[in-house]
């Protein structure tokens, strides 16, 4: 097979579109070769189990699982009852991103709380938490998005208020990780500081937007707030059966932390990009949110994102205020960084 894209074209559209890690790709070759159990019972899922204890502590459990929206529904599958709902904010990607598949696939109602930052707090969380009984959904989960759509982090002393509350309430709580290394990297504390130990239940582990070419983890914090996960797995169709190779994929992400290393990059990368703007004071430009991790929010002047566009691919994030998402990747170069804010500076100029 011929290559059949530009190997040296990169953009701003979504970590996504990176490719996939030198040191995960080594890592699925060496996986390959001779016959190993499938299903999960091979020595990398087992090394990845132990991985992931020495970062989180005994007790807990990993389920590797093929992409973000699959961890997502299997995650809140397994904590909510048929007529079991998830509080979550309503820009959050398990309610706007997912095709539906969470409520059509995992067969509960999402509860979308409107917040301007994309962020539920204690409060929320309370006045979305009560039933009528029979006539309304009940609410069982509270779903966070660490880092949040719009790029920015809840601090931990944020969470544990959340989660104190959730618990206070009967409600368990999930932690959507997709960008969950570029939060860890943004913050500077071990996985665990931002999750089992404030008290998440329940973690989506993502790999894909960080260097995996497609793997993503269920991570059971509490055994208690979860039930049927394996069956549940399997049922809606996320069970590999040669799993040794989504498992060698994370197990590359962390046993040594290269998930970290990624993620403080597109963070470095992020960061430059807003500097280089602001320092240079392009006209027009304005920053909606804070940069955090690796998501730069701006407006731009009328029409100058389609022309930027003819050169570099992006996001309209809101097209009614001329709103753009930039999003930075583990391989984006600083000379990708200076190329594109010359861009804009040109178009805006």
């Amino acid at each position: 097979m011929k290559r059949l894209h530009d190997a040296d074209r990169r953009g701003f559209a979504s970590d996504n579109y990176a490719g996939t890690h030198p040191e995960v790709l080594e890592a699925v070759a060496l996986a390959s070769g001779g016959h190993t159990m499938a299903y999960g019972e091979d020595p990398y899922t087992h090394a990845l189990r132990a991985r992931f204890v020495e970062m989180l502590g005994d007790g807990v459990e990993v389920f590797p699982v093929f992409n973000g929206t699959g961890a997502n529904v299997v995650s809140l599958q397994s904590m909510v009852t048929r007529w079991g709902g998830v509080i979550a904010p309503a820009i959050a990607h398990v309610n706007t991103d997912e095709g539906g598949a969470p409520e059509k696939v995992g067969g509960f109602k999402i509860i979308p709380v409107p917040t301007a930052d994309a962020k539920l707090t204690p409060e929320l969380v309370r006045a979305h938490a009560g039933s009528r009984g029979i006539h309304t959904i009940v609410p069982q989960v509270v779903s966070l998005t660490q880092s949040t759509e719009l790029g920015t982090l809840y601090a931990v002393d944020k969470i544990r208020a959340i989660a104190d509350t959730a618990h206070e309430l009967g409600l368990a709580v999930h932690m959507d990780g997709a960008r969950i290394a570029n939060a860890a990297a943004a913050l500077g504390l071990p996985l665990g500081a931002f999750t089992r130990d404030v008290g998440v239940d329940v973690l989506s582990f993502g790999g894909t937007k960080i260097g995996a070419m497609g793997a993503e983890a269920v991570v059971v914090l509490n055994p208690h707030a979860v039930t049927g996960i394996d069956f549940l797995r399997k049922s809606t169709m996320q069970l590999a059966s040669k799993m040794r190779f989504v498992s060698a994929q994370l197990l590359a992400l962390v046993e040594d932390d290269l998930w970290i290393r990624a993620g403080a990059h597109a963070n470095a990368m992020a960061a430059r990009l807003r500097a280089r703007i602001e320092e240079r004071r392009v006209p027009g430009v304005a920053f909606t949110q804070e940069t955090q991790a690796n998501g730069v929010f701006a407006t731009l002047p009328d029409g100058v994102a389609d022309r930027l566009r003819e050169h570099v691919r992006f996001y309209d994030w809101n097209a009614a205020t001329r709103e753009v998402r930039w999003l930075t990747s583990w391989d984006t170069t600083e000379d990708d960084i200076d190329r594109f804010v010359a861009l804009v500076e040109q178009h805006c100029g």
